[in-house]
């Protein structure tokens, strides 16, 4: 059984799903042959089953490949049913914004997929908002239906782990009225989720809960954390999500994000045209893009 992460990139013109086996990038069909998926939502559909073969013909493969810095990256997955958020799920990170009270229970919020972006993506800064703030977080992609009344371990529902940038415009934190936060205005511009470049299978991550995890803006660390310092793990934000809804192949979930944040900061810091954003989590890689 061989290591590998699976992605998408733009090739010969046509979105096309990649394996990195050993540092090269390959088709997906070059790996599985000619009955390969078309794209990534068809392989984590069919996970059970395509992620043992995956690494089987991984190990089998030999010379060929593309260099991965060559690549034209799209995000892994194009049309995830679901994008789900995580908030105010690391200590430190609580502490910074002021939060006196941990939260009982993984507090969550949905984007539409228009939020996504790839590695390397230009990120447009909304003209309506001023305090973009940056968020690295740890992704999740499910490999199976997962829904109220099922029974079992919920990390067998997690088909890999992705890098993930949760930008945030802070100014419905700052000018909340009385009925709350309106986290619309706040996370729901487009491409304010970069994703990817790779997802990880499970298989070859041994604890998602110790990962260090690190932002740089423009080279200089912003946040520097482990995944550990999380308040709900994987399993408990599998269990109270799909305790209300369905999870399905290829739904995405971020984790929450640990200290170090813009709006945290004194003073505080908001990103800016030209600026360069790095997430790198360990063992899953490193997604950068820049703000214009």
């Amino acid at each position: 059984m061989s290591a590998y992460k699976l992605g998408t990139g733009l090739l010969d013109g046509k979105p096309t799903p990649l394996v990195l086996i050993a540092g090269k990038a390959h088709r997906l069909s070059e790996v599985l042959g000619a009955d390969a998926p078309s794209n990534l939502e068809a392989v984590f559909a069919n996970w059970a089953d395509l992620d043992g073969r995956l690494s089987e013909r991984a190990g089998a493969l030999s010379g060929g490949g593309l260099d991965p810095a060559t690549i034209d990256y799209l995000t892994p997955l194009s049309n995830p049913r679901k994008v789900i958020c995580i908030g105010t799920n690391y200590k430190d990170h609580l502490a910074e914004m002021k939060v006196a009270t941990p939260p009982e229970f993984p507090y969550a919020f949905m984007r539409p997929q228009t939020c996504l972006a790839a590695h390397g993506e230009d990120v447009p800064l909304p003209s309506g908002a001023k305090m973009n703030d940056w968020e690295a977080e740890l992704g999740i992609v499910i490999g199976r239906r997962l829904g109220p009344g099922d029974g079992g371990d919920p990390l067998d529902a997690v088909a890999g782990y992705t890098v993930i940038n949760d930008v945030s415009a802070r100014d419905w934190i700052a000018s909340r009225p009385f009925v709350g936060i309106d986290w619309v205005m706040q996370k729901a511009w487009n491409k304010f989720q970069p994703t990817g470049p790779w997802i990880t299978p499970a298989r070859f991550v041994a604890d998602p809960e110790d990962l260090d995890i690190e932002l740089t803006v423009n080279g200089t660390v912003k946040q520097k954390s482990n995944t550990g310092q999380m308040i709900f793990g994987v399993a408990a934000i599998l269990e109270h999500l799909s305790g209300m809804m369905t999870l399905e192949p290829g739904d995405i979930i971020a984790t929450g994000t640990p200290a170090g944040v813009g709006f945290g900061r004194q003073p505080q810091e908001f990103l800016k045209a030209g600026d360069r954003v790095r997430v790198t989590i360990e063992g899953l890689g490193t997604l950068e893009n820049q703000f214009v």
